[in-house]
């Protein structure tokens, strides 16, 4: 598959007074072109910070050691992100090639502007057309989102519309200018579950329509189940286990991916009360020796606080950096109460 998006050895620190913070250390991912990938992980895993330095939307505290974000926007014609001005990545690349789309919409609506007018001012400003082209694509793009009377919403204030409204319209803003990559950060968490599935569904058929490439961040594995390819596991600035969803959801290997998934509410299990990985993720100020992990992991070996795990090859698309999968390794099956659960869900998908 062509990649539209490559992230190589990205490395990223911040500034602060308490010191250098090592956010992002040594992330690498591609984006096969429409296709769906998600970054999944705790909050502070790095998932945000790595999709704004796609964007060029990095706070000033920050540095970027080294790394490449390889653009693909043409037949044999890539171009590395980094190396363009934070002035040329807004006029060429924000919202002509990738949009993002934040998960609070009130975040993102401007409150004194009408949302018409809101969706043409991008539109205005880099596609150069008429004020009342922009108007009528602006009015398309409100029917395309599901807005109803869209003439009339054209006039509304954010405030005036309601959650699930106000991130259709955040959507139509984001293809205004028709990109090739949308990144959704957390799309649906301001939302109830009703709402949350519309919206995923929404996105899912414009992709379709537009043959968008799409980046999905987020917390919530049931919602990657739904609407990834491939799934990108962060822990503390690193990926530590990607592949297609069916291997992270059926055959997971790294232990924090475990976690992740039996920390997933299911109907299913008679246990009353909620998994939760023990502990908390290290303090990036001070980095850990060693895998990250290793403190909060109960299977985790002597050397595990020595050496951080290189990545092991599970098959052609799945790698996972655990030392439980060197040859040397003794034997750990995940829990058995996951294993049930797994095994239910690949009965349920008829896998």
């Amino acid at each position: 598959m062509e990649n539209i998006l490559s992230v190589k050895n990205l490395d990223i620190s911040f500034r602060t007074n308490a010191g250098n913070i090592h956010a992002i250390r040594g992330v690498n991912f591609d984006l096969p072109r429409g296709k769906t990938i998600a970054l999944v992980g705790e909050s502070g895993s790095g998932k945000s910070v790595t999709m704004k330095a796609v964007a060029g939307l990095l706070d000033q505290n920050s540095t970027i050691n080294s790394g490449n974000i390889f653009y693909n926007f043409a037949q044999d014609k890539t171009l590395d992100l980094l190396t363009l001005s934070k002035k040329d990545l807004r006029q060429k690349i924000n919202g002509q090639q990738i949009a993002m789309v934040f998960q609070d919409p009130m975040t993102s609506l401007n409150p004194t502007m009408q949302i018409g007018e809101q969706i043409m001012e991008a539109m205005l400003l880099h596609k150069k057309i008429s004020e009342n082209d922009a108007r009528q694509k602006a009015l398309e793009l409100l029917k395309t989102v599901g807005i109803i009377d869209a003439e009339k919403r054209m006039k509304n204030y954010p405030h005036q519309l309601s959650g699930g409204m106000r991130q259709r319209v955040v959507i139509a803003i984001a293809l205004s200018c028709e990109p090739k990559i949308l990144i959704c950060d957390e799309p649906t968490t301001a939302l109830d579950v009703t709402i949350q599935a519309k919206i995923l569904n929404l996105i899912k058929d414009i992709q379709a329509k537009m043959g968008l490439s799409v980046i999905y961040i987020t917390h919530d594995l049931g919602v990657v189940a739904n609407v990834a390819d491939f799934v990108y596991v962060m822990y503390a600035g690193k990926i530590i286990e990607f592949g297609t969803v069916n291997e992270i959801f059926y055959d997971p290997r790294h232990p924090y991916t475990w976690g992740l998934l039996s920390a997933m509410p299911d109907l299913e299990t008679s246990d009353d009360r909620l998994y939760s990985i023990p502990g908390s993720p290290p303090n990036l100020l001070h980095e850990p020796t060693g895998d990250a992990f290793t403190a909060r992991n109960i299977f985790a070996l002597k050397i595990d606080e020595k050496a951080a795990p290189p990545m092991f090859k599970i098959s052609e698309t799945h790698y996972a950096a655990t030392w439980l999968l060197h040859p040397d390794a003794p034997k750990v099956q995940m829990p058995p109460e996951l294993q049930t659960r797994l095994e239910r869900s690949r009965k349920a998908a008829g896998l």
